[in-house]
């Protein structure tokens, strides 16, 4: 498209960025979105946790994250059972309210819940919805092969829909273009562990948040605008425990909440959107770019409690995000009725006593409003690190 969808924030001051990028994460309107396709553009929606954006981006779609809303299901509800997590019943909301127009929805088989969504996302619409089947066992020899194939099915989806092929040429343009994306975001993320003053738990949530609302031209432009600023910013350190944050890998807090846990602590890393930085490296452009995307996601990628790779058992690879970003306390966390993040929580406790590492544990709802009571809570436990 030659004309951004989100372009206001240029040559503002820092401060007028971040809160215009607040604005967008919590607008429900998803205005981006609308001004794009009233370019003509397509927009392929994705579920969490993950999907291989750089396919939809080479076919000249808006990969658009899918991250549930705080509007309350008016419409949606009736297609769900009763005790499902909130993400499934607000992400169909935006559709079925109007807030979202779609040409393409792919959802994952993440958990019980989310491997109906697409059934029923395509008894609602007329549009192509599908899955995407990540391998189960990422440890076989195999799993890249497959891997692969599964990604080219849904580029053949893809180019249905566009009415175009997706060249090579146009996969390795867009893994250039990620690539770039996923280096300012590791950026962002080293200010956060080692200046973490510098930027507000909040406003770090948000510059994150727009890069699955935008084209990544654009997010990359705001991201090489913004982060000399943070890192020019001339703010002290306060006297606060710095923590990671486990447990946001799907449903996500509501912005207040991270706000609230901001004021109280230093949040030097998270799960926060992983998806969106589910990737760690560079992908090579070589001669089979889905080859290239497949390798990558099986053996340069994160981990959640909804990917089962033995050799990244979840305890130690939080245990590793402790000790990387220099934390002193853990927040573990899942959403109200999320079985997988749940489960996890059990084996990240006992992994973290194991360890003599403080954790504070809690549970979130997307649409929650009040945190008087966790807050009080929350600086209780702060204090006791504080003044023990």
């Amino acid at each position: 498209m030659n004309t951004p969808v989100f372009d206001t924030w240029i040559d503002q001051p820092l401060e007028e960025v971040l809160l215009q990028c607040r604005d967008l994460t919590e607008d429900p309107d998803y205005p981006t979105v609308a001004r794009w396709r009233e370019q003509g553009g397509k927009v392929l929606g994705h579920f969490q946790v993950y999907f291989p954006e750089e396919i939809a981006h080479a076919a000249g779609m808006l990969p658009l994250k899918l991250r549930g809303s705080t509007l309350a299901p008016d419409q949606s509800d009736s297609r769900f059972g009763s005790y499902l997590c909130s993400i499934l019943k607000t992400s169909l909301e935006l559709s079925l309210g109007g807030k979202v127009e779609l040409d393409m929805f792919v959802s994952h088989p993440i958990c019980d819940a989310a491997r109906n969504l697409s059934a029923i996302w395509a008894r609602n619409h007329d549009y192509p919805c599908q899955i995407l089947y990540l391998p189960q066992n990422p440890n076989s020899s195999h799993s890249v092969t497959y891997l692969r194939g599964e990604y080219d099915r849904i580029m053949r989806q893809i180019e249905e829909v566009c009415g175009s092929e997706v060249s090579e040429q146009s996969l390795r343009q867009s893994i250039g273009v990620f690539n770039e994306n996923r280096r300012l975001l590791r950026k962002l993320y080293q200010i956060k562990r080692e200046e973490p003053w510098k930027i507000a738990a909040e406003d770090a949530y948000a510059l994150v948040a727009v890069a699955g609302m935008i084209p990544r031209e654009e997010h990359n432009a705001l991201m090489q605008y913004v982060l000399p600023l943070i890192e020019a910013r001339t703010a002290k350190a306060e006297d606060r425990i710095r923590v990671v944050y486990e447990g946001a890998f799907c449903e996500q807090p509501p912005l207040d909440l991270v706000r609230m846990i901001g004021r109280a602590t230093y949040v030097v890393d998270d799960d926060f959107l992983i998806g969106l930085r589910w990737l760690l490296g560079d992908v090579p452009k070589g001669e089979d770019p889905l080859q290239d995307l497949a390798h990558a996601y099986i053996e340069d990628s994160s981990y959640s409690p909804v990917q089962h790779d033995l050799r990244k058992p979840k305890e130690d690879m939080l245990i590793e995000r402790v000790r990387a970003s220099g934390a002193g306390a853990v927040i573990v966390t899942a959403a109200k009725m999320c079985e997988p993040g749940l489960e996890e929580q059990v084996a990240y406790i006992h992994a973290l006593e194991a360890k003599a590492i403080p954790y504070f544990v809690s549970e979130f709802e997307e649409r929650m409003t009040s945190f008087s009571d966790l807050e009080l809570q929350l600086e209780t436990f702060m204090e006791n690190l504080l003044f023990a």
